[in-house]
């Protein structure tokens, strides 16, 4: 089923603005730089939930921080119809932190973290190598994360 975009005016730009900066903030706190009242800034949250733009709301940790010192980028070719079986079982997979169908020279792009190379590597090898599905694997080491947003 293909996806359809919501109607979003220079207000909800903003309001999506805010809360991807700091989703914790109190809707009195964000109608007041949006420069809305709080109860229309409620209103907007609402619809934007109930359509899909907001999905959910999550904290964004520091993956060395947390114990996760090895991360990776890692592409995946895949046998003809294959996708759906493989991104089922990579849902399972915890270590799997992203997932993207992509077009060019592979066919997955994920991003992957672990405690350590020794981890980074068994996730590799032993989970997402031997999905039946996958044909070939390229892994690139992450040296340094940084977030835009």
């Amino acid at each position: 089923m293909e996806k359809v975009p919501a109607r979003i005016d220079p207000v909800d730009e903003l309001i999506l603005e805010e809360l991807t900066r700091d989703g914790r903030q109190s809707v009195t706190a964000l109608a007041q730089k949006v420069h809305i009242s709080r109860a229309h800034a409620y209103a907007r949250i609402s619809r934007l939930q109930e359509e899909g733009v907001i999905t959910r709301y999550a904290a964004v940790v520091d993956p060395v921080l947390a114990g996760l010192r090895a991360s990776a980028y890692v592409t995946l070719k895949l046998r003809q119809h294959g996708w759906r079986e493989v991104q089922e079982a990579l849902a399972r997979i915890p270590e799997v932190y992203h997932v993207s169908l992509v077009g060019g020279n592979f066919d997955v792009l994920l991003l992957v973290r672990a405690r350590d190379n020794q981890d980074l590597r068994r996730v590799v090898f032993d989970h997402i190598q031997s999905l039946p599905g996958v044909l070939d694997t390229q892994t690139f080491l992450i040296f340094e994360d940084m977030d835009t947003r």
